[in-house]
């Protein structure tokens, strides 16, 4: 059930770290910020998407024309590309296609990310170089670009990714699972190698603080790593007040190793003050003492997780359908799940007789697998005989 959870924060992140926000000291649009001294991949610094009052580079539109590029589609999603003086398309072109990129592929990356075109081939071959550390071959590579472009093209700071990349080996993390924080949390790499050792350090003194044993100290931090890379993206500082916390909570050491576990670490994009609330509108809502509240965080950390707007329109969600808060109480993980999922399976558990509002609220529960299996139950004992027409029938002479 925690699935819901992690999901949901994974689509948090996907808003916060969208594609156009990748660290990107290149590609500037008219900021004045300060750039770090390191960086030595996307060099160009007057990149702008101010389209007033210039002109196309037809050089640019004719060489993308050749490669059988959609500029019509460019154009209308970031037509600043296609003003920019300086654009090296047929060089990107050509180490695209050295790499194995039929001419479809490169067509489909250049529309995908366009601002391919503005780096140069010294950039994009030391970024290769880069990305070559953990990948097989560069059939696995192109790959990699074809499917994530924007990652390979628009992520900067070249010295941090390569000295965050050898820290993660070093720490054990495998090749494949570095290659997945390349591609979908890119952020993680531009921050200098220091502040991530300083974030893994802090989680590793806390795992042992709470009772965690050195033995499985890596395993831990590995697997919550794996699961939730996000986590580089915190201070030191924001994990050690949320720890401290759930403490001051009244968790014991066990039961908040318990939660870090189950919600995979995205406890820590939370704050305790937003933590406070959710707990607090939990308790008002099942109007349960301390202890009881703290066995339903512990039986569902959505509870903490979710904000309070979140939790009223889902609780608004069920109670609407004609569930009571003692059902939601008995089992309240069914608040993992969206509005629109309850509504959708209590439909279709509604079509084979099953009464919600008299019944267990498991029924409900879990993952989409979880819910097809027990509704594909519940079908089969409704259409059971109530006999077996074949079986001999036992009668005296």
């Amino acid at each position: 059930m925690l699935r819901g959870v992690a999901r949901g924060a994974r689509d948090t992140f996907t808003l916060l770290l969208a594609r156009s926000q990748y660290c990107n000291p290149g590609l500037k649009v008219l900021s004045s910020r300060t750039e770090a001294p390191n960086r030595s991949f996307l060099t160009h610094s007057t990149y702008t998407t101010n389209t007033k009052s210039r002109e196309e580079n037809k050089k640019t539109i004719e060489s993308l024309y050749r490669l059988s590029v959609d500029v019509k589609k460019i154009r209308r999603l970031k037509e600043w590309v296609l003003l920019q003086e300086v654009a090296y398309v047929q060089e990107v072109a050509g180490i695209l296609q050295e790499m194995g990129a039929d001419e479809p592929a490169v067509a489909n990356i250049l529309e995908r990310c366009p601002e391919a075109i503005l780096r140069s081939p010294a950039e994009i071959n030391a970024q290769r170089a880069l990305w070559q550390l953990v990948c097989q071959n560069e059939k696995q590579l192109i790959k990699l670009i074809e499917q994530f472009p924007e990652s390979f093209f628009t992520t900067g700071y070249h010295e941090n990714q390569k000295a965050n990349i050898l820290f993660f080996q070093e720490l054990g993390l495998k090749n494949n699972i570095i290659t997945r924080f390349l591609t979908s949390a890119p952020n993680i790499f531009c921050s200098p190698v220091e502040k991530n050792k300083k974030v893994i350090e802090t989680l590793q003194r806390n795992y042992l603080s709470l009772g965690g044993s050195d033995a499985n100290m890596k395993v831990w931090i590995l697997k919550l790593l794996s699961q939730n890379p996000f986590i580089l993206l915190n201070t030191s500082t924001a994990i050690q007040e949320n720890l401290e916390f759930l403490q001051k909570s009244d968790f014991s050491d066990q039961e908040v190793l318990q939660l870090l576990s189950k919600l995979k670490g995205f406890i820590f994009q939370l704050t305790p003050t937003t933590m406070q609330k959710s707990m607090l509108f939990s308790k008002n809502v099942f109007k349960c003492s301390d202890q009881e509240l703290k066995e339903l965080v512990l039986k569902c950390p959505a509870l903490l997780y979710y904000s309070v707007p979140i939790l009223e329109e889902r609780l608004g969600g069920l109670l609407k359908e004609g569930i009571s808060i003692a059902q939601i109480r008995e089992t309240p993980m069914v608040l993992e799940l969206t509005t629109q999922i309850v509504q959708y399976r209590i439909k279709k558990l509604s079509a084979l007789g099953y009464n919600v509002k008299s019944g267990s609220l498991e029924s409900l529960n879990g993952t989409k697998k979880d819910f097809e299996v027990n509704y594909g139950k519940i079908q089969s004992k409704k259409e059971r005989p109530m006999f077996n027409p074949v079986a001999p029938l036992n009668t005296q002479d």
